[in-house]
């Protein structure tokens, strides 16, 4: 082989050609993104060295996926590529070793008589693996790389040692590494890029200090007074400066996130809103290490995109991995942090670890409440978050009151309209009407909601389609079906003017209305709905997710009223299936899932499996909701059937009568479920002997689910049934027949 030929920056079209397998394209993207922005130390710049004149800037980097055009002759295009550049860097992975290509750039390289400017990034698995038996498949170091060459440019026998810096967290993570790489490169020391390296992101974090020597010679307080204001002004604007480069970069970067720029990648298909989210979360993570103010931003907003889209997992940990940089950044009484505390808080909610979230939000009020750059609108918006994780367990006593000091807050003075004001009457109206205070709730509902229709220009805004909503489930929950439908239609179609056909919210608004219908027994229209419902959230969401059980539990609900029971065993099992891949531990919706099962074995008659069921149910409230949660009460009531079914009187009884009192308590005697809960407190006490005790119960449930809405048909019947078995244990035939004529059971 000739002797070394380096190339020199001056010389070269490219400074480096990143070698990688496509596996670890989010490295390449990364680091090509760092070297190619990185500036080196101005005292550095236009000295001269073994490789040349030190350049000004590192771009441009050649890697092959930014660099070639469309092309037959591949490889003529690389190798002109390699003989062009003068650098060679090497991503080493486990896929680099395997990679024929990468394999073939290294060698490709070294027969130019650049092998001394070669240097590696390991991003996985251990080099000089194949050295160590068993462990053979994680070696990273491709065979090129591992071997000198001989005189002919063959590989040879005689090992070398690559310049390897390695990304990795527990290693030199992605900055050190970077700043090896460059040294290389540039042919100077680690020490004095990395001093430089730390003293620019100081520079970047801190404001203008104070000099000690101009405090000492200050005497006049009037003059302190000035310098200080002189300070503050300065220490504002530097602050601005930071945050309007956050700004703009953060916008720049969310333009590029949205920008095809390899259409190539889609094949022809349609690139869709999930797979730029993953593809931004992963740049985020390569590309802004040097940022990290921008990047932890980033990585809070998309966080919360995320999270509303229910994809728990993807949200929790860049939110969680936000919090941590504003930490660092900031110390942890920074409004920053808040921030960030309060939208994990929300995830926590969401997912039933309810104390932790509490915690949270009580550290996000604290922080907020004591800082001169938050506002009280801020503060309001968390009170009110606060507030719904209340209410997720159930303490709506305690959500009220939080969702009071929000408002008082938001009514900045009489008259006051906003969206965040509107939130949280809606809010507090549903806190109010689950302590069985319907009269005092719907005011507020109706408030929320023609706010919005005041703040809303042309009638049609996603804020006013969720009222729409909150209203209508409120008048649900008290039987007033009528005005419920229109609601809901109302949403529904607000939602297809500004979202489409396929949006997922428009699939909440289909479900709702679909569960509607049912109760009214329009049962074509409402599995319509519900399957429509099910296949938009499929698409969007994935087999996995929560609200995909919700559609299958719900169609489960309507062929079990049309008759189809096996059928509705079916989907209630894929519900239940859905839940428990859906959350990782207990959590309500799994506890509803299981309940709903249970109806249907109990019907078909398999009671054993049922009350294992119920049981599970009832342990899983017990440890995640408090004791007098409705959700306990709605429980007891299915394992209340089940004891029925079972010839277990006394236990039913004792079932049935803790189920009304916490249903009572949560929605009021006239409720539905409160009367459901009655009605079997009195077949409990029928089976007793105990008529005389049984008839009032069972009479007035029946009727008050007949006459006030909200029942399932399926419901209404049997409390009927309940009511004429009475009569016929009791010896009264006569009062039986009369409701064994009844004929028009639908509400």
């Amino acid at each position: 082989m000739a002797g070394l030929k380096t190339l020199s920056f001056d010389d070269a079209r490219y400074k480096a050609f990143i070698s990688y397998s496509h596996q670890d394209d989010r490295w390449a993207a990364w680091l090509h993104k760092a070297l190619e922005s990185y500036k080196p130390p101005k005292q550095l710049v236009g000295t001269v060295n073994e490789f040349g004149v030190v350049p000004g800037k590192m771009a441009p980097i050649f890697r092959d996926r930014e660099e070639l055009p469309s092309a037959t002759d591949l490889g003529s295009l690389l190798t002109r590529s390699l003989e062009q550049s003068a650098c060679q860097i090497i991503i080493c992975s486990p896929a680099a070793a395997r990679s024929h290509w990468v394999n073939e750039e290294i060698l490709a390289f070294k027969r130019l008589g650049r092998e001394h400017r070669i240097y590696c990034l390991i991003v996985g698995g251990e080099p000089n693996a194949t050295d160590m038996p068993g462990r053979e498949e994680e070696e990273c170091f491709p065979p090129a790389l591992r071997y000198k060459l001989d005189a002919e440019g063959n590989l040879s026998d005689e090992r070398t040692e690559p310049i390897a810096a390695d990304g990795r967290k527990n290693k030199d993570g992605r900055n050190n590494a970077k700043i090896k790489l460059l040294a290389g490169m540039l042919g100077v020391g680690f020490d004095q890029l990395a001093q430089r390296e730390m003293h620019r992101r100081q520079q970047r974090m801190i404001t203008v200090a104070v000099a000690s020597i101009t405090g000492m010679v200050i005497t006049s307080g009037l003059a302190v007074a000035a310098f200080l204001a002189q300070q503050e002004a300065e220490r504002q604007r530097v602050r601005a400066e930071i945050e309007a480069e956050t700004a703009q970069q953060t916008t720049n970067f969310m333009v590029e996130l949205f920008e095809v720029s390899d259409p190539s990648e889609a094949l022809g298909n349609t690139i869709t809103a999930r797979e730029i989210l993953d593809r931004g979360a992963r740049r985020i993570e390569f590309e802004l290490t040097d940022q990290p103010e921008i990047q932890s931003t980033l990585m809070d907003t998309m966080g919360t995109v995320y999270r509303s889209l229910g994809l728990y997992p993807q949200a929790r940990d860049l939110l969680e991995r936000g919090l941590e940089t504003r930490q660092a950044l900031f110390g942890p009484d920074n409004p920053a942090v808040a921030r960030s505390q309060t939208n994990i808080a929300e995830l926590l909610g969401e997912q039933a670890e309810f104390e932790q979230a509490v915690e949270l939000y009580e550290q996000s009020i604290r922080t907020l409440e004591e800082s001169p750059e938050a506002g009280d609108a801020e503060v309001a918006l968390a009170r009110s978050g606060l507030a719904e994780v209340y209410a997720l367990q159930g303490d709506f006593a305690a959500a009220e009151e939080q969702l009071r000091e929000a408002i008082r807050l938001q009514r900045t003075e009489p008259g006051a309209q906003s969206y965040d004001l509107a939130y949280s009457l809606d809010q507090l109206g549903m806190a109010i009407a689950f302590q069985a205070r319907p009269e005092e709730a719907e005011p507020l509902l109706r408030e929320a909601l023609e706010m919005r229709r005041r703040l809303t220009p042309g009638g049609v805004h996603p804020d006013l389609a969720e009222s729409l909503n909150n209203l209508a489930f409120f008048l649900y929950e008290q039987g007033r079906l009528d005005e419920t439908e229109s609601l809901f239609r109302e949403s529904l179609e607000m939602k297809r003017r500004l979202l489409g056909d396929d949006h997922v919210e428009l699939a909440d608004t289909m479900n709702n209305l679909a569960v509607i219908l049912n109760n009214q027994g329009e049962n074509d229209e409402a599995e319509a709905y519900h399957l429509q419902a099910l296949a938009i959230r499929r698409k969007a969401l994935g087999d996995d997710h929560p609200l995909v059980a919700n559609s299958l539990n719900n169609l489960s609900l309507v062929y079990y009223d049309e008759g189809e029971f096996e059928k509705s065993l079916d989907y209630s099992r894929q519900a239940l299936d859905a839940y428990r891949r859906a959350y990782s531990g207990d959590h309500p919706d799994i506890a509803y899932g299981l309940q709903n099962l249970a109806e249907k074995l109990i019907d078909k008659g398999d009671y054993q499996e049922a009350e294992d069921m119920l049981d599970e149910a009832l342990a899983m409230i017990g440890r995640i909701l408090p004791p007098d949660h409705p959700d306990l009460g709605i429980t007891q009531s299915g394992m209340a059937v089940l004891l029925l079914e079972t010839d277990r009187p006394d236990q039913a009884l004792e079932m049935a009568t803790s189920a009304r009192e916490i249903l009572n308590a949560a929605y009021g005697e006239d409720h539905w479920r409160t009367q459901w809960a009655q009605s079997l407190e009195g077949g409990a006490l029928a089976n007793l002997g105990r008529y005389d005790e049984a008839e009032p119960l069972l009479v007035s449930s029946y009727e008050a689910l007949r006459d006030n809405g909200g029942a399932r048909p399926v419901r209404i019947q049997a409390a009927l049934d309940r009511v004429v078995a009475l009569y016929r244990a009791w010896g009264k035939p006569e009062a039986a027949s009369n409701y064994e004529q009844v004929a028009d059971l639908s509400p």
